[in-house]
C-alpha cells in the first residue's frame, strides 16, 4: 500500500484503517519501533479508535511511557485538526473516498434509486410562467450554454429555477453561498433552502450544488454538504429533541443547469435519481420551441417543489414519523 503524506493529510482520520494509521504515524518521525506498530496492529487500532485513546489507555495496552506520551499527543493533534472544506474534495481519490464512506460503490450509477415526490403544476402557473420568461431572457442575453460555459453562467439559470420553486411554498427561503459547518467538513454551499420555524429558528431542508460538468464531483461534495447540514440542524434543535442516533433525512440537488440530479440522504442510506433524465436545453435553439422548453422546466420544478414540500412538512416531526415518510417514498 502506497500513499503520500499529502494524501494522508487530506483524508478524514475517521476513514483510516489500521494500515493507513500506521503509514501516517511512520511519516511523523515519532521514532516508534516495530514493537510499537505490532501493538497497534494486534489491537486493531484504526483512525476513529486512535482519536479516543489517551496516554493511560496507550499504557494499558502495552506501550512504554515514551511512545504512549507521543501517541497521546498525536491523537490530540489529529482530533483538533481544522475541518476540511467541501471544495477541497475534487480529485478522483476524493470521490472514491467519499463514495466508500457512504458505501455507494464506485460511481453515481451504483447509487440506489428513488422516485421523487412530485408537486403537479399547471402550464398557467404564475411562478412557472415567470420562470420560463426569465430563463428565455437570460438565454437570449447570455447566448445559451456551451459545454465549456463556466459555473457562474450556469448558476444564472439555476438560481431562476430555484427561486421560482421556493416561491411556491410558504415559509421557505433561498440562501445563496450559505455557510455550513459540520463535524468534519465545512464551507459555503451554492444554495441552501431553509424552512423558517419562528423568528429565531430555521432548519435546512435542501442543499444545491451547481457544477460546470463534473457531476461525480458534485455528488461527492453535495453528500458531504448534506451530512454537515444535518449536523447543523441537530445542533440547533432543543436538547430534548436531539438524540445521537435519531433518524433524519434531507434532499440534495446536483445540477449543471442542463442536467438535474436529486439526492435523498437519510441516516440509514442514500438514494438518487441518477438513472432518470431530468434535462433542460439551454441552447439558443430552445428559444424556437417555447412549449418544449416550458415542459422541461416544469418537469424539473415539479420535482424540486415536491421534495421541498415533503421535507418542509417534516421539520416538526419525530424521527419515527420522518422514517415513515421516507419508507413510503422508497416503497413507491
Amino acid at each position: 500500500m502506497s500513499i503520500s503524506t499529502t494524501e494522508l493529510n487530506a483524508c478524514l482520520v475517521e476513514n483510516w484503517d489500521t494500515e493507513t494509521l500506521v503509514l501516517y504515524l511512520q511519516a511523523q518521525g515519532l521514532k516508534l519501533d516495530d514493537e510499537d506498530f505490532a501493538i497497534i496492529r494486534k489491537e486493531k487500532i484504526n483512525g476513529p479508535s486512535f482519536l479516543d485513546l489517551t496516554e493511560e489507555k496507550f499504557r494499558n495496552i502495552g506501550f512504554a511511557l515514551g511512545p504512549a506520551t507521543l501517541l497521546a499527543k498525536e491523537a490530540k493533534i489529529l482530533k483538533t485538526r481544522p475541518k476540511r472544506s467541501f471544495s477541497s474534495y475534487h480529485t478522483q481519490a476524493d470521490i472514491k473516498e467519499v463514495f466508500a464512506k457512504y458505501k455507494l460503490g464506485d460511481s453515481i450509477s451504483s447509487i440506489p434509486q428513488f422516485e421523487p415526490a412530485i408537486h403537479k403544476l399547471e402550464d398557467t402557473n404564475e411562478a412557472l410562467m415567470q420562470c420560463v420568461k426569465e430563463l428565455r431572457l437570460r438565454l437570449k442575453n447570455l447566448g445559451g450554454l456551451a459545454p465549456d460555459s463556466n459555473e457562474a453562467v450556469r448558476c444564472e439559470f439555476i438560481s431562476s429555477i430555484l427561486h421560482a420553486s421556493v416561491s411556491l411554498l410558504e415559509g421557505l427561503i433561498l440562501a445563496p453561498q450559505f455557510e455550513v459547518v459540520g463535524d468534519e467538513t465545512t464551507g459555503r454551499v451554492d444554495y441552501a433552502i431553509k424552512k423558517l420555524l419562528d423568528s429565531l429558528r430555521e432548519e435546512i431542508v435542501c442543499i444545491t450544488e451547481g457544477k460546470q460538468h463534473q457531476v461525480a464531483m458534485g455528488f461527492c461534495q453535495n453528500l458531504l454538504q448534506i451530512e454537515s447540514a444535518c449536523q447543523t440542524n441537530k445542533r440547533k434543535r432543543k436538547a430534548e429533541e436531539a438524540f445521537s442516533d435519531e433518524y433524519d433525512y434531507m434532499y440534495g440537488i446536483v445540477t449543471t443547469a442542463t442536467e438535474w440530479y436529486f439526492i435523498l440522504y437519510t441516516t440509514e442510506g442514500i438514494y438518487s435519481t441518477s438513472e432518470k433524465d431530468y434535462l433542460i436545453s439551454f441552447r439558443k435553439s430552445a428559444l424556437d420551441n417555447e412549449d418544449e422548453f416550458r415542459r422541461s422546466v416544469k418537469r424539473v420544478m415539479e420535482v424540486i417543489v415536491g421534495l421541498l414540500e415533503d421535507r418542509a412538512g417534516a421539520v416538526d416531526e419525530k424521527p419515527l414519523a420522518k422514517k415513515r415518510r421516507v419508507d413510503s417514498i422508497l416503497n413507491k
